[in-house]
């Protein structure tokens, strides 16, 4: 992803994320310390939260949710210039919503304490792991979902039984006021906090001492907040990016390959971690690959400069670099197919992109280099899935990769030879948005998971106990040692 934290977003004006007069400054590093104190005190009186209020807490945050859906789609249009209202329903608030109810029917599962095997030396001992939550949750969150990404790791905080301080991205003013209200109003100031503000405000944030920190927002900046938070050593939960491939395999119908891909892409203007970063196609049906592309883009998004659906680049910054992205290929020698249905002229102050292939792109371009961010997808050929697959395991291990193939032998194959965050057959993203299954990188793409279980087990300490039993044996084992001793430990290890 591109950068989501305050700390890696030069340029932009502080105060336009600032608090109102009616919030208290908790912006300064002595106040961000303060607050965070606060936090953690209310979490040694409080104690652990019940099963009943923490359910009471995720539905409080349900109703907050469902309450201002259309203010949310809204704010987040006025930051981005625009942005598809579906778009924000399905993202924003439908994958959150979906997240605490999944949540409400697994909780008290996931609470109960885990009976594990006692070894036969230590019976009649037993032996359990209980989750226990860890404190306050820090939660760093990135522009291009900004609901979603704030929202999601609080579900996961709130269910293991911790507090929580968000810090919303200043890239998206008005969407940062929006959480910050909502939690106001939804939660005491004690339990859930939104801090928002520019960069400096960032750089504070990752330097508190939490008891686990989620960040979701580029690699480059993910560094950063890994080397702020182990001062501390808080633990940290980073979601990052990369370049998420998608193979198309020699089986599989080019024109349904391309209605997938194009409309994973041109989601959110392909401003989205996930999204599709460049394609592989075998070589023979590169061209076919291509036109259908151009009839699935005319099929959903006929026109773009003001089409509603289609969503512009979040700010002049980002539009700058994505056309840079594309020029840079041009000037390289690709072939640029501009997915353009009506051929319009976009005025440049709409910040919407047009979707483009780039063809025939090699190494040296940008965009085989860097996460795109953007409505430009690169597409290579191959001849042999060999190559597909090494081409891959060449470069860093990806968020995601898709693969489209009804060959269940070739399946097998991309799953077991490479290495990724996720993965979605025949589709793009869609695994992202399965309440049961964990969201997490590898290596450069991430650390560690939430949503799901995975989500309240990171987020929890997973606190094993040994209860020794009134009547046992374990005495035989102390000094001073003898020949009985000596006999029962020729039966534990052998002679």
């Amino acid at each position: 992803m591109t950068s989501a934290a305050a700390i890696a977003s030069p340029g932009v004006d502080p105060a336009k994320a600032e608090k109102s007069d009616a919030f208290p400054d908790l912006t300064s590093p002595d106040a961000l310390a303060a607050t965070l104190r606060r936090l953690k005190d209310a979490a040694r009186k409080g104690g652990a939260p019940t099963y009943d209020q923490r359910i009471e807490s995720l539905e409080k945050l349900e109703r907050a949710l469902v309450s201002r859906k259309d203010a949310i789609a809204k704010a987040i249009a006025r930051d981005f210039g625009n942005r598809s209202k579906h778009e924000t329903f399905v993202a924003d608030v439908f994958v959150v919503l979906g997240a605490i109810k999944h949540t409400r029917s697994h909780l008290r599962d996931w609470m109960e304490p885990e009976d594990r095997e006692t070894g036969v030396a230590f019976m009649p001992a037993t032996c359990q792991v209980v989750s226990q939550p860890l404190g306050v949750v820090g939660v760093i969150s990135p522009w291009n979902y900004p609901v979603q990404l704030a929202l999601g790791p609080l579900v996961a905080a709130l269910a293991a039984g911790n507090r929580a301080m968000l810090k919303p991205s200043e890239l998206v003013p008005e969407t940062a006021a929006l959480l910050r209200d909502l939690v106001a109003e939804t939660f005491p100031a004690d339990q859930v906090t939104v801090v928002t503000g520019g960069a400096e405000v960032g750089d504070a944030f990752s330097k508190l001492p939490f008891d686990h920190l989620v960040f979701t927002g580029s690699t480059r900046v993910g560094k950063l907040v890994m080397r702020a938070a182990s001062e501390n050593l808080v633990p940290v939960t980073l979601e990052l990016g990369g370049k998420s491939p998608t193979i198309v395999g020699p089986d599989f119908n080019p024109r349904v390959a391309a209605d997938r891909i194009v409309a994973g892409k041109a989601f959110n203007a392909g401003q989205t971690c996930v999204a599709p970063d460049y394609v592989l196609v075998p070589a023979a049906a590169r061209d076919a690959f291509v036109e259908a592309c151009k009839a699935s883009m005319a099929k959903m998004y006929p026109t773009l400069e003001k089409n509603p659906d289609y969503t512009s680049i979040v700010n002049d910054r980002h539009y700058a670099r994505v056309r840079g992205i594309v020029d840079d290929a041009k000037a390289k020698g690709a072939k640029l197919v501009e997915l353009n249905p009506a051929g319009e002229t976009l005025d440049p102050g709409t910040r919407k992109l047009a979707p483009t292939l780039v063809l025939d792109p090699t190494e040296d371009m940008i965009c085989m280099q860097e996460e795109i961010f953007g409505p430009v997808l690169p597409v290579r050929t191959y001849e042999k899935l060999d190559e597909a697959i090494a081409y891959v395991n060449e470069h860093p291990r990806p968020l995601a990769l898709y693969y489209f193939s009804h060959d269940g032998r070739s399946i097998d194959r991309v799953l077991s030879e490479t290495i990724s965050g996720g993965v979605t057959i025949n589709e793009t993203m869609l695994h992202v948005a399965q309440d049961d299954l964990p969201f997490g990188g590898v290596g450069p793409s991430g650390m560690g998971h939430y949503h799901a279980r995975e989500g309240f087990d990171t987020l929890s300490k997973k606190k094993p106990i040994f209860r020794q039993a009134r009547l046992n044996t374990t005495g035989l084992l102390r000094p001073p040692y003898g020949k009985l001793v000596d006999r029962l430990l020729a039966v534990l290890i052998g002679r």
